[in-house]
């Protein structure tokens, strides 16, 4: 062999090395078996992974998020109660499916419905909830299609509050990813979703509800949310697990094999918490600094942050991530507590990551008349 050929050898192995020692370092998204999904970034929405993330499948009982979604927010804004009695029609009671067992005429706490969905994926006290909160099946989808529509779930559609299937009835995982990230922000959510069993009925004959998100005992980190099987969406999972203020949002459709949404579910949560990690600068309501403040009667005011200031990124990244303060300028009184001052934000080199404003931790009243006086005088003597 001469010399230049000897060389030549030599090169191509020194860089087939180097792409080796490359790919290595670099992760690859597992293959994920089903129709499609999502591996979503819970602190800024943004999609990590994903395939055929906006391919039409039928939701099944993932469905049964968006019927806890509206319950939920009923419960926040006080136009319900846990303690609402609902009272089983005898529509509810034919459903079919997936059942707590509630028969016509039942009533039940609104408390023990949202658990018979959640936990129990009852189909019949879903639409024993939907009646209590709308007044009927009909219009309870209506509220769940506007729901989706301020959402941004584009390509969905809802034509019943349980999954059973129709072939009208459809989404995508990107639009379940998006729903789930609304979900874990609703007050309540991830205390529902959470729960692995409860006794639902011990008269006349007992019945335990165990949840069918099996993932809750099998993945540590995980809190929600809601799986969905029929024979023709087969195997739907939408969960959410948190590890060390990183919390993920993964999304599996279709998959065919008996609990594959659950191992592919983890696959991808595995992948997401070795990948990744959140970096956190302040949490929320966390004092940043005080700002001055014009003609009020203190100088300056406490600004803190709306919600928590941080930011996932891949975990080999070694670039400077920098955190600049921005105030709306001049802050003159008077200030509401609450009032928005400015804003952090958080940046790699001139991009931004995350933004979160800034508010005022008290009142600032303007200084009256004399007030003023009172400072100028103090002013003029200081200087004398």
């Amino acid at each position: 062999m001469k010399l230049s050929q000897l060389w030549a050898v030599v090169i191509l192995i020194m860089f087939s090395l180097v792409a080796f020692s490359a790919s290595a370092l670099a992760a690859e998204v597992p293959e994920i078996s089903g129709e499609a999904f999502v591996l979503m970034d819970a602190a800024s929405g943004n999609i990590l992974a994903e395939s055929n993330s906006t391919q039409k499948w039928y939701p099944a009982s993932t469905t049964k998020i968006m019927t806890l979604v509206l319950a939920l927010e009923g419960l926040a804004d006080g136009s319900l109660s846990l303690e609402d009695t609902v009272v089983t029609s005898s529509y509810a009671a034919s459903m079919g499916g997936s059942q707590v067992y509630l028969y016509d005429g039942e009533t039940r706490s609104l408390h023990e419905m949202l658990i018979a969905v959640a936990v129990g994926s009852g189909n019949d006290a879903s639409v024993a909830v939907a009646e209590h909160i709308a007044g009927s099946n009909e219009a309870f989808v209506e509220m769940m299609n506007q729901k989706a529509k301020e959402l941004g779930m584009k390509n969905t559609n809802f034509t019943n509050c349980h999954g059973l299937h129709d072939p009208n009835h459809y989404t995508t995982a990107a639009d379940m990813a998006k729903l789930g990230l609304y979900a874990i922000t609703v007050p309540k959510m991830l205390d529902y979703t959470s729960i692995y069993e409860y006794d639902f009925r011990l008269d006349p004959k007992p019945l335990k509800l165990w949840s069918t998100n099996r993932l809750l005992k099998w993945y540590d980190g995980v809190d929600g949310l809601k799986t969905g099987t029929t024979s023709e969406a087969k195997r739907n999972l939408v969960c959410t697990a948190e590890r060390d203020s990183l919390r993920l949002i993964t999304v599996v459709m279709g998959v065919g094999e008996a609990n594959g949404h659950f191992t592919q579910t983890m696959k991808l949560l595995n992948y997401g918490f070795n990948e990744y990690s959140f970096k956190s600068f302040y949490k929320a309501n966390e004092m940043i600094c005080s700002v001055p403040v014009n003609k009020g009667e203190t100088d300056e005011v406490e600004a803190i942050a709306e919600k928590q200031v941080g930011v996932t990124i891949k975990k080999n990244n070694k670039a400077e991530i920098t955190t600049p303060l921005n105030f709306n300028t001049p802050l003159n009184a008077p200030i509401t507590k609450g009032d928005i001052l400015g804003m952090v934000q958080v940046k790699e080199g001139e991009k931004v990551l995350a933004e979160v404003d800034l508010l005022a931790n008290a009142d600032v009243a303007k200084i009256s008349l004399i007030g003023q006086w009172r400072e100028i005088l103090v002013a003029t003597m200081s200087a004398v």
